[in-house]
């Protein structure tokens, strides 16, 4: 007599999902990259309470204005929640070389992001979204030039409203000071840099995702401002 048990039939493994995969890319953070990152530079991490009833799948939005960014990130998130999460990177930068795809690939678990602002590669998001695997993305698109917040698009509510799994706002102080663009280096002198977790978003009835992404820019415009404001009180 056979039984079936149809939640025991899974998707193929492949490098998002892959236990192995998780477990090469937790050792290339936690004892790699995170090591370093936190010795150039003087990390606070707030916010873990805030997000600590997260299950599952969502999707991380953050400003972006340096390249320690989503190193900053993954290596700041609570374990469970940083296992699977894949980053988005620019397809016209990061997918371009083989070793930087590599790279990004065993640190970040990338996904390439298309910036030419066709939607083909929405559907990379979807699916992984819908497999589990939560994202990390910037909205911005590319980093500040001057450490402004520049106005969110609207991609990521939208895959938040269309996969129904919650955005989790997350705010970056001091990293544009510490790593302005075109260095590739922080800045001497270990400069402090605070990574503050809000609490995860969805959105309401009706909203649309311009809409629910101004509110999302909001939301992690006031978790810096409360960042910027620790930072200053800690200098």
């Amino acid at each position: 007599m056979t039984h079936n048990h149809p939640h025991l039939i899974r998707a193929p493994k492949d490098r998002f999902t892959s236990g192995v995969m998780a477990n090469m890319r937790f050792v290339a953070q936690r004892m790699l990259l995170k090591p370093v990152v936190w010795s150039i530079t003087r990390v606070s991490v707030h916010g873990h309470d805030a997000v600590k009833g997260v299950q599952g799948a969502f999707i991380a939005v953050a400003n972006h204005s340096s390249h320690l960014d989503a190193p900053l990130i993954m290596c700041a998130l609570p374990r469970r929640m940083g296992r699977y999460l894949a980053a988005g990177a620019a397809a016209d930068y990061f997918f371009d070389i083989w070793w930087r795809r590599i790279l990004t690939a065993l640190f970040f678990n990338a996904f390439p992001i298309d910036r030419t602002g066709t939607a083909q590669k929405q559907g990379v998001s979807k699916k992984l979204l819908n497999r589990g695997v939560p994202l990390l993305v910037f909205p911005e698109g590319t980093r500040s030039k001057t450490g402004e917040m520049a106005d969110f698009k609207a991609g990521a509510a939208a895959l938040s409203l269309a996969c129904d799994v919650p955005l989790v706002p997350v705010a970056l102080v001091g990293a544009s000071a510490a790593m302005p663009r075109g260095r590739n280096w922080p800045i001497p002198g270990r400069p402090p840099v605070a990574v503050i977790f809000g609490e995860p978003m969805i959105g309401l009835p009706g909203e649309t995702p311009d809409q629910f992404s101004k509110r999302i820019k909001a939301e992690v415009q006031r978790l810096h401002a409360t960042g910027s404001s620790t930072l200053k009180g800690s200098s």
